[in-house]
């Protein structure tokens, strides 16, 4: 989050799922700020939060991880953000989707570098960016946690799948399992969940092309970023209407 250009260019942001031998094709569509918003993508089950729905979050990852290449894993994380919205801000209309467009510019949905995102929801490895030390077309921010997260005394660097500053995760990272944890950027679940309730900040309707844009640009005030966004969430909504 709020990384510069420099770390999009390294991860490449036209593969999805690596290692996957047939990644789904994103078109590269570049509308003009404001004037759309992607579509929705294959609802999440319901969310019944007095009782276990996991094996329904499950199986429809798996139908959808078919169609669309994401990880079955990391969709689940995924569904699960927008599960959690749609109880706790409902106005939002936060897709899935868009936290997917989000992943597979950022880290292709945790495959960077070598990390995978293991069943425990955890990179198998810390994903960490570049040093934000004001490179071209790198933001200049100096250390703001004591190399807690980013392990970075000088700089800082965004973090975990979903790629957050060190200031911004303290404070809007949360927990996605309820337990006495503290939220781990690392931890796909506490990232989506996280980036959800971001997204999701200042009543904005992220069904509305004006709402969709500037929670996405506040996310990363790159115009060339949210049209790449808005490719891969429009293109996981695609892929998912055979199965509606």
């Amino acid at each position: 989050m709020g990384t510069a250009i420099t770390l999009i260019l390294t991860i490449g942001v036209h593969r999805d799922g690596a290692g996957d031998e047939r990644p789904l094709t994103v078109p590269e569509q570049r509308p003009e700020p404001r004037a759309a918003a992607p579509q929705a993508a294959l609802a999440a089950p319901e969310d019944r939060p007095q009782e276990s729905d996991q094996e329904e979050l499950d199986a429809w990852a798996a139908r959808v991880a078919e169609a669309t290449r994401v990880p079955a894993r990391v969709l689940a994380a995924y569904g699960r953000a927008e599960m959690w919205m749609r109880n706790e801000r409902p106005e939002c209309n936060l897709s899935w989707g868009t936290l997917a467009g989000i992943g597979r510019v950022e880290s292709r949905h945790g495959n960077f570098g070598g990390a995978r995102i293991g069943t425990d929801g955890r990179a198998t490895q810390p994903i960490v960016g570049v040093p934000l030390d004001g490179s071209p077309g790198v933001r200049e921010v100096p250390d703001t946690d004591e190399g807690e997260l980013d392990g970075d005394q000088t700089w800082d660097r965004a973090v975990g799948p979903l790629q957050f500053l060190p200031e911004t995760w303290r404070e809007w990272g949360v927990r996605a399992t309820r337990d006495s944890r503290q939220p781990n950027p690392q931890n796909i679940d506490d990232a989506a969940v996280t980036a959800a309730r971001y997204l999701c900040a200042d009543g904005r309707d992220l069904a509305d092309p004006n709402g969709w844009w500037d929670a996405v640009l506040t996310y990363n005030r790159s115009v060339s970023y949210a049209q790449d966004v808005f490719s891969g969430a429009d293109a996981y909504a695609a892929a998912t209407l055979p199965l509606r």
